[in-house]
């Protein structure tokens, strides 16, 4: 009763500073809701980014390595591009002999792609992404249909003029007509539709199913070069569910070299990637981020724990009578520092609440204005919080002890 007292007493004194100096204590506060808005503003921006990537990541898959021309690196000063430029690009056949060969794969896929413009009755979409794949991409990746189909396969093999396009160039090209047995003019010819991908938006790689054209490759091999030097071909394995990726990327990397034949002492030509090369790239990145959004709010949040014992001292000055009567009557001084240490944090956290409040708006104006999912979640409200009730528990901490320590005698004389 005494705790619930004392909570009740510290937000009846707070409310009434509050509105007895409303611009002075407005202003005080302002530091505190700055800080708490720089920092959690920049956290929830940043877990919202990583929220999707993560999402996109998910559908690559995490068991699914890719056998390429180039490493994936993230801001590697020592990339050796000068090396990596040299080798073969992956091929149709090399992936045909994982295939055969490999006894820790459960799917194996080729996937190959260009820019090119696509027509349908005369308009023009341009820079569609048109991806030739073969037959078992669609068990190594996740592909979510909106209608329609994916390749047969004897479309596959044969390389009919099929195909599964974005829906962005449903809408540019067909409006509300069913696309469905449709024709596209892709490479000059005539492919049929047979499904549409789901609306998804960009990703953030910077790419989206929305704007691509899904083709066989024995039909997009036509008119694709595969034996290019520069066409970033892809051979994507997805290992069995009892097979860890380090197991599958030896099969995968012994596999290559003897069909490349690759000479005991000499260097893969090629590379194996995989996505935990891609998160961990970009939790350096965030990290950095978060760093410099705690320093830039800290400096903000520093005003607000200055602007907070303000308030404080001033409460201290003005109740200085009222602490002697208290103390006269039987307060201890443990009483009297609890309850202004109370109001202290009260008030901090009220700050904190504005900048919440402000960053919530934010979220809801980007999300449904700007395109971009941006989610408050749950951890970064109770952090933001949490700062708050530390910085005014902090600022506070002096002015209660000197409340506290208040001869009744010469507080009740306070004429203040």
């Amino acid at each position: 009763m005494l705790f619930l007292r004392l909570i009740r007493e510290s937000f009846a004194f707070a409310m009434r500073a509050i509105v007895a100096n409303k611009v002075r204590t407005f202003l005080s506060l302002l530091g505190i809701t700055i800080g708490i808005f720089s920092v959690i503003s920049v956290l929830t921006v940043f877990d919202s980014i990583e929220m999707k990537l993560r999402k996109n990541i998910e559908e690559l898959g995490s068991n699914v390595l890719f056998v390429q021309k180039w490493p994936w690196a993230m801001g590697d000063a020592n990339y050796a591009w000068w090396e990596y430029m040299k080798r073969p690009e992956t091929s149709l056949n090399e992936m045909e002999e994982i295939q055969r060969r490999s006894n820790s794969s459960d799917a194996v896929a080729y996937i190959v792609g260009t820019n090119r413009n696509v027509k349908y009755n005369g308009v023009t979409f341009e820079g569609a992404s048109v991806m030739g794949v073969s037959h078992d991409y669609e068990k190594v990746e996740i592909i979510n249909l909106g209608s329609g189909r994916y390749f047969s396969v004897s479309e596959s093999q044969g390389g009919s003029p099929v195909a599964v396009v974005g829906a962005k160039i449903i809408t540019e090209l067909m409006s509300d007509v069913d696309p469905i047995g449709r024709e596209l003019i892709v490479f000059g010819r005539k492919v049929q539709i047979i499904g549409t991908f789901k609306r998804e938006g960009d990703d953030n790689f910077g790419g989206s199913k929305d704007d691509q054209v899904m083709l066989p490759v024995n039909f997009a091999r036509g008119f694709i070069d595969l034996n290019s030097d520069n066409i970033g071909s892809s051979i994507m394995v997805k290992g069995k569910k009892n097979i860890s990726n380090e197991a599958l990327r030896d099969e995968l990397t012994g596999i290559m070299r003897s069909v490349r034949k690759v000479k005991p002492t000499a260097k893969d030509n090629f590379a194996i990637n995989e996505t935990s090369i891609i998160t961990k790239g970009f939790d350096q990145i965030f990290g950095v981020v978060a760093i410099v959004g705690w320093i830039i709010g800290g400096f903000s949040l520093l005003v607000g724990g200055f602007g907070i014992a303000n308030i404080m001292f001033v409460s201290v000055k003005e109740r200085t009578a009222q602490i002697g009567i208290q103390k006269s009557l039987g307060a201890r001084n443990a009483f009297i520092l609890q309850q202004f240490l109370f109001e202290a944090v009260f008030l901090s956290m009220l700050g904190g609440l504005f900048g919440l409040l402000l960053i919530y708006i934010g979220t809801v104006l980007v999300t449904n204005f700007a395109g971009m999912e941006i989610v408050l979640s749950v951890k970064n409200i109770v952090l933001g919080l949490s700062v708050s009730a530390v910085i005014g528990l902090i600022s506070g901490l002096f002015p209660a002890w000197s409340a506290s320590r208040l001869d009744p005698v010469d507080a009740m004389r306070s004429t203040f």
